[in-house]
């Protein structure tokens, strides 16, 4: 019997782009969860990160900054009830571990679950077939190092699992998607007696297509690049605020516009090689330099620390309403309590439907505290 799977497979290859336009030329790939910003602090930052001070979930935005941190041994766990607008039993974990080896060398560890709650299937009769838990998730290792007093790179390998479908659809058997995959980071800083300025650099997910049939058409993984620049700026009494800023663009072939037959009438065909997928995506578009432009999304944030105890935080992404229209406004608050960090973030729509709207994030971290005196 087919399952009936089409109404399944379009949440999933829709989850991060959000396809509300009209456009037909919104990218989508599979294992988006990937690109789910999991911590309550950048998710309060309107999903920036990669040049933010370092802390434990730099593994996620930026691995090489891990180096930088503070205290030897780190722990996170950030959990977020995630699509509460469509569905009620969706939700993300992430789990982060950063050890550092020596003055020089950190290692870190990810662990992210998504689970796509219970999906209910019938036949094309629609006859009970009964249900099952689809779910996906990535164990990372990094390694952090720095190369002078201001610079660091930084490299992540990456186990993939996609179990979202299980027995016929279109036809053929399905089975789970393994992959592995791999992000290159660099991250530099400069410090004066008033502020700090960073800029880093992420792209992340670089690895082989996958599927789902084995025989059937394959999907790029979504690679994506990350630009960010930060400045802090240092008050008295350990206060400080930060402004931060991303681009972010997917490097994954846009679709090009068929006519009824298939033929390419514009655009270039994506069926190609991952390195030639992620050099061409520059200039693949079919509308040409513009919807090139249309491709890259930003992320600005603002964080406010009190005597390094109590933070607030703001932030704004923006996504072209040809390529998803996500857009939303994001607010949260940090607190640290000795060497516990708790940190809370909320996400309103600005789009005039958006099914993130609403989104919570939760972040617990834990920190082995030094008796070596922080560097600011």
């Amino acid at each position: 019997m087919k399952h009936c799977y089409t109404l399944f497979l379009l949440f999933i290859f829709t989850t991060a782009a959000f396809a509300q336009s009209s456009s037909s030329n919104v990218i989508t790939t599979p294992v988006d969860f990937l690109n789910i910003s999991p911590d309550a602090r950048s998710g309060a930052m309107g999903d920036a990160g990669v040049a933010l001070s370092p802390d434990v979930n730099s593994q996620y935005w930026n691995a090489s900054k891990l180096v930088w941190l503070d205290e030897p041994t780190n722990f996170s766990l950030s959990y977020s009830p995630w699509l509460r607008n469509i569905v009620s039993d969706v939700s993300l974990a992430n789990l982060n571990f950063a050890h550092k080896l020596d003055d020089r060398n950190t290692i870190g560890a990810s662990l992210r679950y998504f689970n796509l709650g219970t999906l209910y299937l019938y036949d094309e009769n629609q006859v009970s077939l009964g249900s099952s838990k689809p779910n996906e998730y990535s164990f990372d290792v990094s390694l952090s190092r720095k190369f002078g007093e201001k610079f660091s790179m930084g490299v992540t390998a990456r186990y993939i699992h996609s179990n979202i479908i299980q027995g016929v659809f279109s036809g053929q058997q399905t089975n789970t998607a393994n992959a592995v995959a791999a992000d290159v980071s660099l991250y530099s800083h400069s410090q004066s007696s008033s502020n700090i300025f960073a800029y880093g650099v992420n792209i992340s997910n670089i690895g082989p297509k996958v599927s789902y049939t084995g025989n059937s058409q394959q999907y790029f993984l979504p690679t994506n690049l990350r630009v960010g620049v930060a400045n802090t700026w240092l008050l008295e009494d350990d206060s400080r605020i930060t402004l931060t800023a991303d681009v972010n663009k997917l490097l994954v072939p846009t679709p090009p516009i068929r006519d009824a037959n298939g033929n390419i009438i514009s655009g270039t065909d994506d069926n190609r090689s991952v390195v030639s997928g992620i050099f061409g995506s520059f200039s693949d578009a079919p509308g040409g330099f513009s919807e090139e432009m249309q491709e890259i999304s930003y992320a600005t944030g603002a964080e406010v620390w009190f005597r390094d105890q109590f933070a607030l935080r703001t932030g704004y992404f923006y996504e072209n309403p040809n390529k998803g229209n996500r857009q939303f406004a994001t607010f949260g608050a940090g607190i640290k309590l000795n060497n516990v960090n708790i940190d809370l973030s909320y996400l309103v729509s600005v789009a005039q439907y958006n099914p993130l709207s609403n989104t919570l994030r939760f972040t617990v971290g834990y920190n082995l505290v030094s008796t070596k005196p922080k560097n600011k």
